[in-house]
């Protein structure tokens, strides 16, 4: 069975924004199945709850599954960890961004729509994909290096810290992230 590829935007985010169009069309120019759900967003909408019904079709479907290489930025990294982990799904690889988990301050709208996302057993991940690269900047405006770092160490030993990357977002220039090219 082939991959198929998905991209999931963090909070206050869409898949149209940063760079999940560039890495969609890279996706799409090989003649592979991409995914980019336009997750919930917004205080009020955007849960964990919310964002595992999305998923959850897909896994009824059986297209997210054991071909499944997953790219997620922000929040959107310990989303995917604690939704495979609770729903004991496997995955071929996972991609992540500036993932973080249990980081609260960036401020009141951000800390209530990512603390739901948030859960304690991080390393079970492991157990679901064999194939962890997590990126992350040495100076992101939004979430300490620290934080980020800490959740790359618990699940991986393949990172990329990109000094001066920011967010790794188009705020910070990355409309485009040729980097993540060679994960496809």
């Amino acid at each position: 069975m082939k991959n198929n590829y998905f991209i999931i935007h963090g909070s206050f985010g869409n898949p149209f924004s940063n760079w999940f169009p560039y890495l969609r069309k890279e996706i799409e120019d090989r003649n592979l199945e991409v995914y980019t759900p336009d997750l919930p967003s917004g205080v009020g909408k955007q849960n964990y709850d919310n964002w595992s019904k999305l998923l959850k079709c897909y896994v009824d479907v059986n297209i997210l599954n054991e071909n499944t290489i997953i790219f997620a930025h922000s929040i959107a990294p310990i989303f995917i960890c604690k939704f495979l982990v609770e729903n004991k799904i496997k995955v071929k690889r996972l991609v992540f961004v500036c993932g973080f988990n249990n980081y609260l301050g960036i401020d009141k709208d951000y800390d209530a729509v990512n603390e739901s996302m948030y859960f304690d057993n991080l390393a079970d991940v492991k157990n679901y994909c064999d194939d962890i690269v997590c990126f992350y900047s040495d100076n992101d405006p939004y979430v300490k290096y620290d934080a980020e770092k800490e959740f790359a160490d618990t699940i991986t030993d393949n990172q990329i810290m990109i000094s001066g990357g920011g967010h790794l977002n188009a705020e910070s220039g990355y409309t485009e992230f040729t980097e993540l090219l060679k994960y496809i």
